[in-house]
């Protein structure tokens, strides 16, 4: 462990810029592909719900590589395992640049999703590794800041570059800057982390076949708004697999992913707050420019332009909300927080009528905003009411869940619009009653969250168990 080698103030603002500068990045390549999907259904020949898979198995991959991330951290130099995850989105970035077909670039953003979900808890792990317990919340602040701007920002910046460049302009941008942040990261990044060999559990990656399957069949059973036998059939098997591996990282000596963790009660409500506060952030930007589409009947630029300022103000409240929570506690913070949303929900299920694009935007910035005083805080409470060699298992859990609760979120959202506005008599995302029936059913997960956050006890009054 070279924690000595970042103590210096300098040394450490190159390592933790290298490392969010990668996260960035990766972030933003995450979230902006959707802008270039038409184009790429031109270019590979191939129709809209095969483009779709380039994000959906993109997500599938991320969130069977976030468990395994604990075992890399324990087994591998960080600074080995940093430039090798640069290094794999590297060579999945020039996969797609040079496909010819749609397997090739499948391929590529495959290589792009090992990159990914082994990245995204692993900074979180280390950034708490190295940062004391009285300023984590406000390192976790600018994490918050780097993830969130970069996915709210994601589509924008694509959307620029695409109508200068052709679709393979916006990945060579991507390939350089990872290029960049190779070549820092070969003389800033720094072993941080403590190792211990532990063997690599093939069964348990297995039975982690069940996780994907359920996110699969999520994300399908939202798509199609319905639960054909063919997925019914892949339900039951990945909870059978889900169950299996549950059991196993409960009972084996050298878990994969140590679920003990969640014998810690504090650490469980984290969890539950991260989630619920990341699908209120992922179905306003799902739901809101289908709502200024099909309600208001805007143009496709100006819901997306809608969705900016909500994105401005996450993206200046997460470092100040770190900050806070480490002068005013946790608790109080995930209060304010999950009560912005719960009152951005409420006005959006108590406002029963059509709401102009304006006064919608305000209450984005109201539930985004809360956002901000809930995630990254709950993230960090998590990590901080954990021993330190449980981290990045913890971390791991939280971004696998959060991932998880958010595609669920979504497909709820999805189905309860359809369905409601079917049983309106009405055309599917066309009336209002299937997006108050949605922001019904939000008000109460938002309130359950409030609860939640009721619960809390801070980390410094909680005692930390193996």
């Amino acid at each position: 462990m070279e924690n000595n080698q970042i103590e210096n103030s300098v040394s450490r603002k190159f390592f933790v810029s290298t490392l969010l500068a990668g996260t960035f990045t990766m972030s933003i390549s995450q979230s902006s592909l959707s802008t270039a999907y038409p184009t790429l259904m031109k270019f590979f020949g191939v129709t809209a719900p095969t483009i779709q898979w380039l994000t959906t198995g993109f997500m599938l991959i991320m969130c069977i590589m976030m468990p395994i991330s604990p075992w890399l951290l324990s087994n591998m130099s960080f600074k080995n395992l940093f430039l090798s995850v640069v290094g794999i989105f590297g060579i999945g970035t020039l996969v797609i640049i040079l496909a010819p077909n749609f397997p090739l670039a499948m391929l590529g953003r495959a290589l792009e999703a090992v990159g990914v979900g082994i990245l995204f808890p692993s900074f979180q792990s280390v950034l708490l590794e190295i940062t004391p317990e009285n300023n984590r919340g406000t390192t976790m602040g600018f994490a918050g800041l780097v993830m969130g701007s970069a996915l709210a920002s994601g589509p924008i910046i694509s959307g620029i570059v695409l109508n200068w460049l052709d679709w393979q302009g916006l990945f060579v941008i991507f390939l350089i800057i990872m290029i960049v942040i190779f070549i820092l990261g070969l003389f800033f990044i720094k072993d941080v982390m403590p190792r211990k060999k532990v063997r690599l559990d093939f069964l348990s990656i297995i039975y982690l076949i069940g996780i994907i399957g359920l996110l699969y069949v999520v994300n399908q059973a939202g798509s199609a708004h319905s639960l054909s036998t063919n997925l019914l059939v892949i339900l039951v098997i990945s909870l059978i697999l889900a169950a299996l591996f549950i059991h196993r990282e409960l009972t084996t000596k050298e878990p994969l992913l140590d679920l003990k963790v969640m014998k810690n009660f504090n650490f469980d409500l984290a969890v539950l707050l991260t989630g619920f506060s990341y699908i209120s952030l992922i179905v306003v930007t799902i739901i809101y420019p289908l709502y200024y589409q099909n309600i208001l009947h805007t143009s496709v630029l100006v819901s997306g332009l809608a969705l900016v300022p909500p994105a401005i103000l996450l993206s200046i409240l997460n470092p100040l909300t770190g900050k806070l929570a480490d002068k005013i506690g946790f608790k109080t913070t995930l209060l304010a927080g999950m009560s912005m949303i719960v009152v951005g929900w409420f006005l959006l299920f108590v406002l029963n009528f059509k709401i102009s694009i304006w006064p919608m935007i305000l209450i984005a910035m109201l539930i985004e905003g809360g956002n901000a005083f809930v995630m990254m805080p709950a993230t960090t409470l998590g990590g901080n009411s954990l021993p330190q060699d449980l981290i990045p298992h913890g971390t791991a859990i939280i971004t696998t869940v959060r991932q998880l609760l958010g595609s669920l979120g979504v497909s709820l959202a999805t189905l309860i619009l359809v369905t409601s506005n079917q049983n309106h008599s009405l055309p599917a995302n066309g009336g209002l009653a299937g997006y108050h029936s949605v922001f019904t059913f939000f008000f109460v997960i938002a309130i359950i969250g409030l609860i939640f956050a009721i619960m809390v006890k801070d980390y410094k009054k909680t005692k930390k168990t193996n």
